[in-house]
């Protein structure tokens, strides 16, 4: 019964044709109008390569990470280099910041300077650098002499430029054990895409729409709402296994749906995902479930027709999409600003945000968080799914 079941459903859902359209057609030309929206707007707002000098004095050599990261960003190989970088005296820079040549020159010392003469893009970029360098080369030294401890003496805890050579080994090693932690690199172009929110918003709001299959498929059960189910509701068949194995069929179709969009938006529209293939599927696979188990809360809670209930699925489903910044990539930032709740209880909020974590961060902390909400959710869907159905009676059939 069950396998019967699940063929027949399969075939009903992918003979409806507004079911495929919503599922299978429509985030297909969503992706393409968000492809030719954006495509061109990141390319104008690429940052250019900045001429920037640094003076080469003592401490600029006895400080190893700003010397390692200025290299890393002025490195030529890389064309997508930030700083185009000249070593010279200080006298040199003032000349060569009055002469608009560089956008500002760097002063190393126990505290690095920046110099500029106006304030702009680069300026800020610049300085912005600078502190992150400071902030890593504090926390670098404070491991270092927390590993020295009392060997320390006084006059090395103050001058850099004096390091005995207990404190220059612990501090190089350090920062070769960390050396990626620690590294700052430009992914101003070649990663870093903020309209990739919007196709993470596309995906979500696919898996969301799974739940208007499951809905359906649910339907097909009720005795209040097909044919079918008045006979299901007076046959001896098990009811579990023909949910399940309706749940189970609409899932599929929804997967089959999100396949296609992967597809599509990798090698046709040339989006970039990231690395990490398999956390994305496994993100995805939890997207749906919580997008299915919406619909079947969605088909049991309320008591009217198939189009109101496909009516408050898309509703639900796109306010969840604005509120996680598809119409706008600000406002995501705003709610979780402002009302940092209700995306936290937005199952498209959860997805987007699973996709973003892994997108630009190292570690899987906040991807695991959003991971673990969506499985809570689809439980709390499904728990008053079976609530509400097991509640349900008829007077007559």
């Amino acid at each position: 019964m069950f396998k019967h079941n699940f063929n027949y459903t399969l075939k009903t859902l992918f003979r409806d044709k507004t079911l495929i359209f919503w599922t299978f057609a429509f985030p297909l030309i969503l992706g393409t109008f968000f492809h030719m929206a954006f495509s061109n707007i990141e390319k104008s707002e690429q940052l250019d390569t900045i001429n920037i000098a640094v003076v080469k004095n003592e401490k600029y050599n006895n400080s190893i990470l700003l010397k390692q990261t200025i290299a890393v960003l002025s490195n030529k190989k890389n064309e997508e280099h930030l700083f185009n970088t000249k070593y010279v005296t200080e006298k040199q820079a003032r000349k060569l910041l009055k002469d608009d040549k560089i956008a500002g020159y760097l002063i190393p010392g126990e505290t690095p300077k920046v110099v500029v003469m106006t304030n702009g893009i680069n300026q800020t970029i610049i300085k912005q650098v600078v502190e992150e360098i400071i902030i890593k080369e504090e926390t670098i030294k404070k491991v270092t002499e927390a590993k020295i401890g009392k060997y320390l003496t006084e006059q090395t805890q103050e001058d850099l430029g004096n390091l005995s050579p207990w404190y220059a080994t612990i501090y190089q090693n350090i920062l070769k054990e960390w050396g990626d932690e620690f590294k700052i690199q430009d992914i101003s172009d070649d990663h870093l895409s903020y309209t990739m929110i919007e196709f993470y918003t596309l995906i979500a709001m696919t898996c969301l729409y799974g739940g208007i299959l499951g809905m359906v498929a649910l339907n097909r059960n009720l005795a209040n709402m097909s044919n079918k189910g008045k006979r299901v509701a007076v046959s001896p068949c098990s009811k579990l296994k023909l949910i399940l194995s309706s749940t189970l069929a609409a899932y599929i179709t929804q997967m089959i749906g999100l396949i296609l969009l992967f597809l599509y938006t990798i090698f046709i529209l040339k989006v970039d995902y990231g690395d990490n293939l398999s956390y994305i599927i496994f993100l995805t696979l939890a997207g749906c479930l919580a997008g299915l188990s919406l619909g079947l809360a969605i088909a049991t809670i309320f008591k009217t027709s198939e189009n109101t209930k496909t009516g408050i699925v898309i509703s639900v489903t796109m306010l969840g999409c604005f509120l996680s910044g598809m119409m706008g990539i600000t406002m995501k930032y705003i709610v979780d600003k402002n009302i940092p709740l209700i995306n936290r209880l937005n199952p498209a909020a959860m997805i987007t945000d699973g996709f973003y974590s892994l997108y630009y961060y190292n570690t899987l902390d906040r991807f695991t968080s959003n991971l673990i909400s969506l499985f809570i959710f689809s439980g709390i869907m499904l728990t008053i799914s079976i609530i509400s159905l097991r509640r349900q009676s008829y007077d007559s059939i």
